[in-house]
Parts: C-alpha cells; sequence; structure tokens
C-alpha cells in the first residue's frame, strides 16, 4: 500500500491520466470504470441475451498485473502523454521497488497494486 502523500499524488495522476485513456476503452468493459457498475454489466448481458446471444465470457486474467512490462506500458502511455515530467514519474513508481518483510525488492516486471492508479485499468485497458 502507498504512503499516503503517494496515494494523493496518484490520485491526482489518475484523474489526469483515465480521460484521455477512458474514452476507447471497449463499451464492454465495466471494471473499475468511473459511472460504470456490476449492475450495468449485468443489464448489459440481459439485453444480449434478449437479441438471442446465448455465450458470454467473463475473463479475470491470473497473475496479469504482476507480469505487465514496464517498457511496453510506459510506450503505450507515452502515445497519448507527451508531458516528460508526468512520464517519469510514473515510471518511478513502476520501480519503486516492494517491501517484503524488512526487504525492498526492486520490481522489474508488474505494476503496484492497492493504488490510486491501479488497478491498471486505467492504463491498459481498451485497444
Amino acid at each position: 500500500m502507498p504512503a499516503v502523500v503517494d496515494r494523493v499524488i496518484q490520485q491526482a495522476m489518475a484523474q489526469v491520466l483515465g480521460p484521455l485513456f477512458d474514452p476507447e476503452f471497449s463499451a464492454s468493459s465495466f471494471g473499475f470504470r468511473p459511472g460504470r457498475s456490476a449492475h450495468q454489466a449485468v443489464k448489459q448481458i440481459q439485453g444480449y441475451i434478449k437479441r438471442g446471444y446465448r455465450v458470454g465470457v467473463d475473463l479475470d486474467l491470473a497473475k496479469f498485473f504482476d507480469r505487465v512490462s514496464h517498457d511496453a506500458l510506459m510506450a503505450r502511455v507515452a502515445r497519448k502523454v507527451r508531458d516528460k515530467a508526468l512520464l517519469r514519474l510514473i515510471g518511478k513508481y513502476l520501480r519503486a521497488g516492494v517491501l517484503v518483510g524488512e526487504r525492498l525488492q526492486p520490481t522489474e516486471t508488474g505494476v503496484p497494486q492497492g493504488s490510486p492508479l491501479t488497478p491498471p485499468t486505467i492504463l491498459l485497458n481498451g485497444h
């Protein structure tokens, strides 16, 4: 869990990044999106059933966010974000490491969990 100051900074970053990326997300994506809920997802599925669809898929990719390539993520973010200082800050949060017991372990892949910037769907969802 990030410290309070980190959470405030990350929340500010999420408020800037969200509107840049959210419009490109799939209309069928409901997880962790502002103004979207599980109830809306169910309603959309019910509409598909009424139209004759009989197969639905719910995906939860186990360990996906633990294995995100920092380089690939930053390349995607850099397509939309031109502010070099913001990109550096995002990179620092990605590489900040994880405290395991009393040891700081480097984070060479994956995105931090439990912060306002995660779930990383804010950065990765969509196309």
